[in-house]
């Protein structure tokens, strides 16, 4: 957590890279990147895990150096940064914290307070300089740092916290919104901020939301919400691991929504468009090929005179049109169009019910009734019908993936009866890799018939790994990555029944659009548990409530 100069009335920060190349070992992770962030702006930063985002922070924040190029970041009222983890000193109380936040403002005031202590009415100088003190300690809000620390701590769920209280005795949670409170009420003028709103519930984003549109200086954020991108932010800055740059987009989330919608769009027409000139070129060296073999069947002695000369010219006419449409088949070949990535789609297996127990048309996919798992779970019936939604909410510790896991036969309740669906998907929680030496392509095929190179292509077509990919080791993926192999193990797979447990988790805003449209046109039943805002919104069907492991009715 770094944070310098508490407030600026006015945004006057000024923040670009130009040509920046940032690369670990031999690893390049960010190559040759130029982009401006304005002043006042609301920036936010996006990407695949792992994709170099926090790295593009830190050097904004001049935590770490580029190898090349330039970072120029200036910010008269100051900075404020605040990393995914944080680095709290031992032993530090919650006072500590906040004061390390206002560290320059403290500085100021002891300045202040020098000068008052040393002033004499005749001494123009002294008087000067006191003037010059108090004038930037009221511009920086220094009288109401100590409130706005109060009134973040409330924002952000921690009302009343003790100030002489071990920052050790506090949850992982808590720290994390202690450190975000104090970066924001140091009021800098450029907030950096890398994913802040993890940890918050929807009561304390709501706040946030309304503290950085308010915020008169620029922001630059990291963040997975798709509703905290499209409530704050005004540009997005995408961070592309195949290229290894940052592109940047206007007019906020949905600026870029639709950005890329008419990029994907663009392709496929260059797609299509690639393939009907290989048709057409195809076709006109067919035609110059049987016009030929027509010329050369007659034979010289076919002509005599002016009719020879003709029957020349057209030879040579012809093979001219046939060299030229080879020669540009040749052309498209070896510059190929790439096919764009296949729209992520879910297929329904259309079985329904287990064989000891089959579902009529009608009847419920899967069933249970009175189950228990000790201290974790207590439902006394659930019945999901095929084609239904499920969304289920509640606390942490409430039993949501303890559900899931019953839905999905992992896990075998204390008592009570389950009937399972035949054929069920799963999407877990972050999971470490049971194989963390399997390559890519023998994950995404584990458990299919033949070798994992015959699965190679369909899983290339989907667009979420590229060819250099397939042979990575899973355990040296990112998360992200690895819930990548579950989505396309999904997709690839028809089932009744797809359990997701927060699935947007990990994944860019662009993938998870994508994967609400193809649970939008998924004919089988769903059960979701997320805390993803903009997905629960945008949710039709049943809603069930878990407090303390059984459902809620109200």
């Amino acid at each position: 957590m770094r944070m310098s100069s508490p407030t600026a009335s006015l945004a006057h920060s000024q923040l670009s890279l130009d040509e920046v190349t940032k690369r670990y070992d031999d690893h390049v992770v960010l190559d040759r990147v130029s982009l401006t962030v304005k002043p006042g702006e609301k920036a936010g930063v996006i990407g695949d895990n792992g994709s170099g985002k926090s790295t593009l922070l830190r050097l904004i924040a001049g935590v770490e150096s580029a190898d090349n190029g330039d970072v120029t970041v200036t910010a008269p009222g100051g900075i404020g940064y605040l990393p995914q983890r944080l680095e709290l000193p031992a032993g530090a109380t919650v006072k500590d914290v906040l004061d390390r936040a206002f560290a320059d403002l403290r500085e100021v005031e002891r300045k202040l307070h020098e000068a008052e202590d040393a002033l004499v009415d005749d001494d123009p100088r002294l008087l000067e300089t006191y003037g010059d003190l108090l004038a930037e300690f009221e511009a920086r809000g220094g009288y109401e740092a100590d409130a706005r620390a109060d009134a973040a701590l409330h924002g952000l769920g921690l009302p009343g916290l003790d100030r002489a209280r071990a920052v050790d005795t506090l949850s992982g949670g808590e720290r994390s919104r202690l450190a975000l409170a104090a970066t924001l009420a140091a009021a800098p003028e450029l907030l950096l901020l890398d994913e802040p709103t993890n940890d918050l519930d929807d009561q304390a984003v709501d706040w946030l939301e309304k503290r950085l549109r308010e915020h008169r200086g620029t922001v630059v954020v990291i963040t997975h919400d798709r509703a905290f991108l499209e409530a704050v932010t005004s540009a997005i800055l995408e961070v592309d691991p195949d290229r290894r740059t940052v592109n940047r987009y206007g007019n906020g989330y949905q600026g870029y929504l639709t950005a890329k919608a008419a990029a994907r769009a663009r392709w496929e027409q260059e797609y299509e468009d690639h393939l009907q000139e290989i048709a057409r070129q195809e076709k006109l060296a067919e035609n110059a090929g049987r016009m030929l073999a027509s010329i050369a069947s007659k034979g010289p002695w076919a002509f005599s005179g002016s009719e020879h000369h003709r029957a020349r010219s057209s030879s040579t006419a012809t093979s001219g049109k046939a060299r030229n449409a080879n020669e540009r088949l040749r052309r498209l070949r070896e510059n190929p169009v790439p096919a764009p990535p296949e729209p992520l789609r879910f297929t329904a297996s259309l079985a329904v019910g287990g064989e000891e127990a089959p579902a009529g048309p009608d009847g419920p996919l899967t069933e249970i009734s009175g189950v228990e798992v000790a201290g974790r779970l207590r439902i006394d019936a659930l019945a999901i019908a095929p084609g239904e939604r499920l969304l289920v909410t509640g606390p942490n510790g409430a039993g949501k993936s303890t559900l899931l896991r019953v839905l999905a036969g992992d896990l075998t309740p204390d008592r009570g009866t389950v009937r399972l669906a035949a054929h069920t998907g799963w999407l877990r929680q972050d999971e470490t890799p049971k194989h963390p030496r399997r390559s890519v392509l023998a994950e995404f095929a584990e458990g299919r018939p033949g070798h994992p190179d015959e699965y190679a292509e369909q899983l290339l077509a989907l667009g979420l790994f590229r060819a250099s990919e397939l042979e990575l080791p899973v355990g040296s993926l990112s998360v992200g990555q690895r819930r990548r192999i579950d989505v396309a193990r999904l997709v690839t797979r028809p089932v009744d029944l797809l359990l997701l447990d927060e699935p947007t988790n990990h994944l860019s805003p662009l993938l998870v659009e994508e994967l609400e449209e193809a649970l939008a046109q998924y004919t089988g039943a769903v059960v979701t548990v997320t805390h993803d805002r903009r997905m629960r919104r945008g949710f039709k069907g049943t809603h069930l409530e878990l407090r303390d492991g059984a459902p809620f009715a109200g």
